[in-house]
């Protein structure tokens, strides 16, 4: 335990910091960044939320008494229609779900095709660059798909990327610095899609409602069961939301902009 009162700590970086149970009282946090923190059953009162951003998972947030949660999915679900198709109950919503992600997908590939070859390496926003966002998605498949529902313990490719906040544990990839050609990152991409597809062709109820077989050795996931449908859902949701966000940063690099 550890007690600042009446201290200066502008521009102070805390990574990997445990501060659950923690009081803020009569703190300034203005034009801070918080990026991959667990808020999980906070409480905030008497605070200012002015041109604030907030990007993730919004679940039983209340703000002056209203669960904005639905209102924000609901939101979401307007502007995209086909998310609502993200969340499926059955192993035919999960093909159907995944056609819609190679579709658009081919599209976002076709579409970064188009930019010089070194733009796609960029960060924008301090954001993953587009290789980056391959290199991550990638990742998500071995983990989910590989390790936790077809039992390979150690699935993962050299240029696999975790996410940052991610405890360095041996074995796993790590490498932010490496610079693979595209067409490398599409093959690797591919295979691993490809993967998904035939594992959803033979899915039927009773896999989905399933547990998966206890995984072993150290890695991402942890090493225990997991619900198939669970894991499942968590390539679904990281592959729609990490397309918006390179739509989003395509749209920065074709306008020739220098990112920040």
């Amino acid at each position: 335990m550890a007690d600042f009162m009446h201290v200066d700590l502008p521009g102070s970086r805390f990574e990997q910091v445990d501060l659950t149970g923690s009081e803020l009282r009569a703190v300034g946090l203005s034009n801070s960044q918080f990026l991959g923190v667990d808020l999980t059953g906070a409480v905030m009162k008497g605070v200012d939320l002015v041109n604030v951003e907030i990007r993730g998972d919004v679940e039983g947030l209340t703000i002056n008494g209203v669960d904005i949660g639905p209102l924000v999915e609901a939101e979401l679900n307007r502007r995209y229609p086909e998310r609502a198709k993200m969340r499926p109950a059955d192993p035919r919503g999960f093909r159907e779900a995944w056609d819609i992600l190679e579709r658009l997908w081919s599209g976002t590939v076709v579409r970064s095709r188009g930019l010089d070859p070194a733009r796609l390496y960029e960060s924008v926003n301090g954001e993953w660059s587009f290789i980056e966002t391959l290199r991550h998605l990638v990742f998500v498949t071995d983990s989910w798909v590989r390790r936790a529902i077809l039992g390979d313990p150690s699935p993962w490719d050299p240029l696999d990327l975790p996410w940052d906040e991610m405890p360095d544990i041996a074995g796993v990839p790590h490498d932010r610095e490496v610079r693979p050609p595209l067409g490398t990152v599409l093959e690797l991409r591919q295979d691993r899609m490809s993967t998904v597809r035939r594992l959803l062709e033979t899915l039927d109820d009773a896999t989905l409602a399933g547990d998966t077989e206890p995984i072993e050795g150290p890695g991402w996931p942890e090493p225990r069961r997991y619900r198939v449908r669970q894991c499942l859902l968590a390539v679904l949701n990281e592959e729609w939301e990490h397309r918006l966000y390179a739509e989003r940063d395509l749209d920065v690099l074709e306008r020739g902009v220098t990112p920040t």
